[in-house]
């Protein structure tokens, strides 16, 4: 004796089929899939039929209700090309209509103003003999503080508001932290740079972002100095602005070098005359940089009586911002359209 909710299941099947065999517009397949197909649709329910059902009969009617599913979403699919074509159809037809004028342009899309300079960056470095690298950017605490000559009980963590993850990782707070990676994966001497996104749990304003991007650069060599560090920011900087730019070197501590600087540049968005993004002292930090500590040397394996280095963290978010005026940081992520698309035509595409 055939179960009842076998008998309702094929009456649920050619309702479902009917309907949707003569729908009329998409408003009326929508309105099926919602009946029938929906999570609280019809057929969906049936299977929660299933506990009434002798278990004997219990698969056969399960796969029953699958396969209906199938054929009824089928029928679907089939009716909306139809009635797709039917419409494409009569477009054709249409005495208006004229195949000889020209289709809709397509809007074309811009690189992004980050990805630009990122690329003419790349491109210096390359030109200067650097490796382009790139590192995690999820890390440990051990290449990203400690090796870095910065211990848990440092005040210089103080300095890097941290967002930790649950199995005691970090989001990196500065490319810094590739440096040690750079120095066990390549034999020196080398020159390398590694870009990437950087995080900070901090405010936001005009020149503050919890994510942004820098570039890290690294030389180790036998015998390395301050103005050899100098002429290759000089050189970086006038490639990306195409001319020289005022900047100045002042002290700096990073537990990472020693001794440290302070790179700034003259801001470019208001000439020097006080803004927002330079706090209105008409200069914007740019470009902490040193020698690198021995101890970061002896971290990456290395003899400090033997090897030297210097390396740079660069603030590619606010060097951006140099290069096309952008006078609030915030604007770089926040995927405004209209913000991007100014960026085409730039010449550095």
């Amino acid at each position: 004796m055939t179960h009842p909710a076998s008998v309702e299941l094929a009456a649920l099947r050619d309702e479902a089929l009917r309907l949707a065999t003569n729908a009329a517009d998409d408003a009326a397949l929508d309105a099926v899939v919602q009946a029938f197909l929906g999570k609280s649709g019809r057929l969906k329910g049936h299977l929660k039929r299933l506990g009434s059902v002798p278990a004997a009969e219990r698969p056969a009617l399960g796969k029953a209700v699958n396969d209906t599913v199938t054929e009824v979403e089928a029928a679907i699919a089939t009716r909306r090309k139809a009635l797709g074509d039917a419409r494409l159809e009569a477009a054709l037809s249409d005495p208006g209509f004229d195949p000889t004028l020209p289709g809709a342009p397509v809007a074309r899309g811009t690189l992004h103003p980050l990805t630009l300079v990122d690329q003419r960056l790349d491109e210096i470095f390359r030109s200067m003999g650097f490796y382009v690298l790139d590192y995690p950017e999820v890390d440990s605490e051990h290449y990203n503080f400690e090796a870095l000559n910065i211990p848990a009980d440092h005040p210089a963590r103080d300095m890097q508001d941290t967002f930790w993850l649950n199995d005691g990782n970090l989001l990196r707070t500065h490319t810094s932290a590739g440096q040690v990676r750079t120095m066990k994966a390549f034999a020196p001497p080398f020159r390398a740079i590694f870009p990437g996104r950087v995080f900070r749990y901090e405010a936001t304003d005009a020149s503050h972002e919890h994510t942004f991007h820098q570039v890290e650069g690294l030389c180790i060599d036998r015998h390395v100095s301050v103005p050899h560090l100098q002429a290759s920011m000089k050189t970086l900087l006038s490639g990306v602005f195409g001319r020289e730019v005022k900047v100045r070197l002042r002290p700096g501590y990073f537990p990472f070098v020693e001794p440290g600087f302070e790179l700034d540049i003259g801001c470019l968005v208001c000439d020097g005359a006080g803004c927002p993004v330079c706090k209105r002292s008409g200069w914007v930090e740019l470009l902490p940089c040193g020698l690198v500590h021995p101890n970061v040397l002896r971290a990456g394996g290395l003899d400090p009586d033997e090897w030297q280095g210097w390396a740079f963290g660069l603030g590619l978010s606010r060097l951006v911002m140099m290069r096309y005026k952008i006078d609030d940081i915030r604007h770089l992520l926040a995927g405004d359209v209209r913000f991007l698309s100014q960026f085409s035509g730039t010449g550095l595409e």
